[in-house]
C-alpha cells in the first residue's frame, strides 16, 4: 500500500471517469469492474483530483468553496477510494 501525505498526487487510475449522471441528479464513477455513487463531498474531492494537483492543493482548493474543510478529511476520502483501486497516486 502506498503511504500517501500531503505532497502525494491523486489521479484517476486508467479506465475510471467521474461523470454527472442526469437521471440520479448525481455524480457516478465509472470503472470497468461496475459504478459507484460518491457522496458529495467524495465526488467534490473527485473532480479535483487530475495529477497534478497535491493534496495540499486540492484541499486548498476546496477550502475556497466550502468551510471547514481538513486537510485529514481528504486524505481519508482518497485512502478510501485508493483502497476500492479507482484512484492512483503519481
Amino acid at each position: 500500500m502506498t503511504t500517501i501525505g500531503a505532497d502525494s498526487v491523486p489521479r484517476l487510475r486508467r479506465g475510471v471517469r467521474l461523470t454527472y449522471d442526469k437521471v440520479r441528479s448525481t455524480h457516478v464513477l465509472l470503472f470497468p469492474e461496475g459504478v459507484l455513487v460518491p457522496n458529495p463531498t467524495a465526488a467534490a474531492v473527485l473532480e479535483l483530483c487530475d495529477g497534478e494537483a497535491t493534496i495540499s492543493v486540492i484541499t486548498q482548493r476546496l477550502g475556497k468553496k466550502y468551510s471547514g474543510v481538513r486537510e485529514s478529511d481528504v486524505l481519508d476520502v482518497l485512502a478510501r477510494l485508493g483502497d476500492r483501486r479507482v484512484v492512483e497516486w503519481t
